[in-house]
């Protein structure tokens, strides 16, 4: 049997989703079962999770992160992993699954010129790139402050132009979704500290994975440094430029990195997950709130060095779990529906190859499976009746889960 999941985020609802019933005692008592463990059972268990075989290296001493995770880009395999589904506060790693999410929906030359509300509602202490109101910047531009400088600031103005804030959000929750990152909940598009924002080192990971496979992802992250707008000089009219360098310390200091995104916030620590590649084999690694900040990179860079060592000679205790979303080229620029006029869905940039829409939702729109052979408006009919019914025990379940969160401390306030 299935039923309905709505999933909220602040004031916008997510698209609807299907999902295994809970059995009867368990929505009779507001206690869910634990779901099967994504990627495998032995990374669902506390503590360290490695197989060596035969002259397979010691992992790296006084490891201190609270979660942590290597894998293989190529195959998926995890070879080891440390509390890998724990969920924890992400900082600005999360702006990879941002990333994931809007990226491919705006082609890189295209200019927007940013308005006075765009740059609202950023935390305080957030990190800036050093966006202005009333200029114009191409949005590559923009997609160069997100990776480099993390900036916040651009961040916002890209998930304005997705829509707005809550929109995107939602737009991130579904795009987690579709890679099975089930210990994510996005609550900020940025990574700002945030009650309830929560995922995990194999989340990131598959959010680093997925990025990856776009090369205007992998182009960003492993940039470290570029000219980015400035302000027009009054007396000459003419706009000038400042440098931006990317605030990844393992870019350009470990041998084959690639990148991919950093992050700090009070309640996160310090958060980080590279990718680096040796000998045709691409690792990727994961670091949770490390002790101090510092050692993210030292920590990052020991079990990368640790897995290239290790690669073949220890028994994979995991594996990432595939992208469930269809295949997309890279360069597809379609607008979000919002932003679209009427009449004009198939529409394309001028002199943009057409492409498929992206949907705003996983769904796609009761018309769109329709069309594709999928589920006609009857059997959304039944299915909407079984939402209905469930509704009132989900969302009591949600609260309860919500309760057990604070209870165990893991998000806090927005610093």
């Amino acid at each position: 049997m299935l039923i309905i999941r709505r999933i909220l985020h602040g004031s916008s609802a997510a698209a609807l989703l299907l999902v295994p019933a809970l059995p009867a005692s368990a929505a009779a008592s507001g206690d869910a079962p634990p779901p099967g463990v994504v990627g495998g059972e032995r990374l669902g268990a506390a503590g360290v999770q490695v197989a060596p075989g035969p002259g397979a290296p010691p992992l790296p001493k006084d490891l201190t992160g609270k979660s942590w995770l290597v894998a293989d880009a190529g195959t998926g395999q995890v070879l080891a992993a440390f509390n890998a589904h724990a969920q924890l506060p992400p900082a600005s790693t999360l702006k990879m699954l941002f990333a994931d999410t809007v990226l491919p929906r705006f082609p890189a030359s295209e200019v927007h010129k940013v308005a006075w509300a765009e740059l609202q509602g950023m935390g305080a202490g957030s990190s800036l790139v050093g966006i202005k109101e009333d200029l114009e910047y191409k949005v590559e531009d923009l997609w160069r402050g997100v990776f480099l400088s993390s900036g916040n600031d651009a961040v916002h103005v890209l998930a304005n132009m997705n829509g707005g804030v809550a929109k995107t959000v939602a737009d991130m929750q579904a795009r987690a979704d579709q890679l099975q990152a089930r210990d994510t909940h996005v609550v900020s598009p940025d990574g700002y500290d945030m009650d309830g924002q929560v995922t995990s080192a194999y989340d990131l990971t598959l959010f680093a994975r997925a990025g990856l496979r776009n090369p205007e992802f992998r182009g960003y992250c492993a940039t470290r440094w570029a000219q980015f707008p400035g302000a027009v000089d009054q007396k000459t009219g003419q706009r000038g430029s400042f440098g931006i360098a990317n605030t990844d310390r393992l870019l350009g200091s470990y041998p084959g990195l690639i990148g991919v995104k950093n992050g700090y916030t009070t309640n996160a620590g310090a958060t980080y997950t590279g990718a680096a590649e040796r000998d045709g084999r691409t690792l990727l690694v994961t670091v949770m709130h490390p002790a101090d900040s510092p050692k993210v990179y030292t920590e990052a860079a020991a079990l990368l060095d640790w897995g290239f060592a290790a690669a073949g000679k220890v028994t994979p205790v995991g594996a990432l779990a595939e992208d469930g979303a269809p295949e997309q080229a890279p360069s597809a620029a379609a607008r979000p529906v919002a932003d679209a006029p009427a009449g004009s869905a198939g529409s394309t940039a001028p002199g943009a190859p057409a492409a498929p829409p992206v949907p705003s939702a996983p769904d796609g729109g009761l018309a769109a499976h329709a069309a594709a052979g999928g589920p006609g408006p009857a059997t959304w009919s039944a299915v909407g009746l079984c939402a209905a019914v469930a509704a009132a025990g989900l969302l009591r379940l949600r609260t309860l889960r919500r309760r057990a969160a604070r209870a165990e401390g893991r998000p806090g306030r927005p610093d």
